[in-house]
């Protein structure tokens, strides 16, 4: 064979393999590139995702600050609302002073005590009744006609801030929905609404006459929207989503009070009949058998076992009452 060709074809197999690794270097190159760039985006991502995973931690954690730090303002408020007497007194909607409520309660209990000596009750049993009559007798009164005033506050509640959120989506602000609310409702939820404007007007803030309005009115759902207007008007948001949500969970408050008001009437049914039975026994000797039940009132012996057995019933029904007593 001819040694030209053979080195002719040496020469063209060395060119054609090196042609061929020069490709091929510049492609693992730019694979090498690829992965590099690949591998940066990879690493650059999860720094991204970590810093906005701080951010949205530090946000939670001021939104939960701010929210534990209200609830701790309205329950300051709360236990001041329950031990003063006279806002008890605006809790039942009544217009009279603390002076007039304590000339009233000796006023009753002076004519009880009366009329118990007149019927010739022993002096004990008149003066225990008369200072029931005074300091029981009015308080109970009153708690009875603020929780009823509460409870027709919540059943209502929930609708104005339907009206709020119908308001705000329309483009009206915060105090006209306000106004609408005191205008159009009814009592208690229209006179309180009407306080609240009238009280923003004369130049209080929303927060502070909210403050005012859950002082007269210290209901978990009011507590609710002081907060959600508290916490939005602090770190902003969309207030209307925010009502709307807040309405969604007060009528499911709702809906859970009437479920377990409907699976508890009947330990509450009980629970008041043996609490009246002993008094309904007694009432019924008295009326049928008088003299059967004179020795007990009149004999010092008889009256201290009715002494007893008051005491007795006032322990069972403060048990009962606690153990149907179902907090939601």
């Amino acid at each position: 064979m001819n040694p030209l060709l053979i080195l002719v074809a040496v020469l063209g197999f060395v060119t054609l393999g090196g042609v061929g690794f020069a490709l091929a270097g510049a492609g693992g190159g730019d694979a090498r590139v690829a992965k590099r760039a690949r591998a940066m985006g990879t690493v650059g991502r999860p720094e991204k995702a970590q810093r906005g995973a701080r951010a949205a931690q530090q946000d939670a954690g001021q939104r939960r600050k701010a929210l534990l730090q209200t609830l701790k303002e309205q329950e300051r408020l709360q236990r001041r609302a329950s031990v003063s007497l006279s806002a008890r007194l605006q809790q039942a909607g009544l217009s009279i002073s603390v002076t007039q409520f304590w000339i009233g309660s000796g006023i009753a209990g002076a004519a009880v005590l009366i009329v118990l000596f007149v019927l010739r009750v022993p002096p004990w049993a008149a003066l225990l009744l008369a200072l029931v009559a005074a300091l029981g007798l009015p308080r109970w009164a009153i708690t009875f006609l603020a929780n009823r005033r509460k409870k027709s506050f919540t059943e209502s509640f929930s609708d104005a801030i339907d009206i709020i959120v119908r308001g705000i989506k329309s483009g009206l602000p915060v105090h006209d929905c306000l106004r609408v609310i005191a205008r159009e409702s009814s009592a208690p939820l229209g006179p309180e609404f009407h306080r609240l404007v009238e009280n923003i007007s004369m130049g209080m803030t929303v927060d502070q006459g909210l403050e005012k309005m859950y002082e007269r009115m210290p209901t978990p759902e009011l507590r609710f929207f002081t907060i959600v207007l508290a916490i939005q008007a602090k770190t902003g948001g969309n207030l209307a989503e925010a009502l709307g949500n807040l309405s969604a969970v007060l009528r499911a408050r709702k809906l859970m009070r009437e479920k377990i008001k409907a699976l508890s009437s009947e330990a509450t049914t009980s629970a008041f009949i043996i609490g009246s039975l002993p008094i309904a026994v007694m009432l019924l000797v008295i009326a049928t058998t008088p003299s059967y039940m004179m020795i007990m009132i009149h004999d010092p012996r008889g009256q201290m076992m009715l002494l007893a057995g008051a005491i007795v019933e006032c322990i069972g029904v403060f048990v009962m009452r606690r153990m149907i007593n179902f907090k939601y």
